[in-house]
């Protein structure tokens, strides 16, 4: 190989450095905004569906909603429960019970259930399932609450929802989740989820 070709691979090989190095720098710098959306309702809204999470993601996410109650966005909140624990335990006694202590009666009242089954381990399954729970209500507007760095795949996915059935109108709003801190690269478990959910987000996003 010739010194001048060898000099052009060397270049070569630098820019491809750089990009490279760019690319990572980008990604470290935006590689949450990437998950995250907004698109808070202008008005009210007939109710809040609330997104199974976590223990700790679940809590925020229905705090959040409660919010939505309070602030007299949403008259009322779906909660999407599963039907019983691992040992076989009735959620919606206790998650009532729950709403009642840490909220109080009045708001309470006013969060309805949506019990799923099992085999609901997507966002795609837990939008199909609540479906049915959101026209039984006739409900022709609500706001999908979740963790924000689930918020774009949870609007893509629930935009879906609207596309088929144009009586219904989606709106998405994230909450702070704390099991995803940022910066994301210095917690592993947050660098755990950015991972993952930039996986699924590729996925939905070219249809799956």
């Amino acid at each position: 190989m010739g010194t001048v070709q060898k000099i052009r691979w060397c270049r070569v090989f630098a820019w491809l450095m750089g990009a490279t190095l760019i690319v990572i720098l980008l990604f470290l710098l935006c590689g949450s905004a990437l998950l995250v959306t907004n698109h808070r309702p202008a008005g009210r809204v007939d109710a809040a569906v609330v997104l199974q999470g976590s223990i700790v993601g679940q809590k925020v996410r229905t705090a959040g909603a409660v919010n939505l109650l309070q602030q007299g966005i949403a008259d009322r909140v779906l909660l999407s429960l599963p039907k019983e624990s691992y040992w076989g335990q009735s959620i919606p006694p206790i998650a009532r019970a729950y709403l009642e202590r840490t909220f109080g009666t009045e708001l309470a009242s006013r969060v309805d259930f949506c019990e799923t089954t099992a085999d609901v381990n997507s966002t795609v399954e837990e939008m199909q399932a609540l479906s049915p729970c959101i026209r039984e209500h006739q409900w022709q507007s609500i706001v999908v609450v979740t963790s924000s760095y689930h918020t774009r795949r949870a609007g893509m996915i629930w935009k879906r929802l609207a596309a088929h059935d144009p009586n219904i109108h989606v709106w998405i709003v994230g909450v702070d989740d704390p099991e995803f801190q940022l910066p994301w690269w210095r917690h592993r478990e947050s660098a755990k989820l950015l991972v993952m959910e930039m996986t699924k987000l590729v996925w939905t996003t070219f249809g799956g």
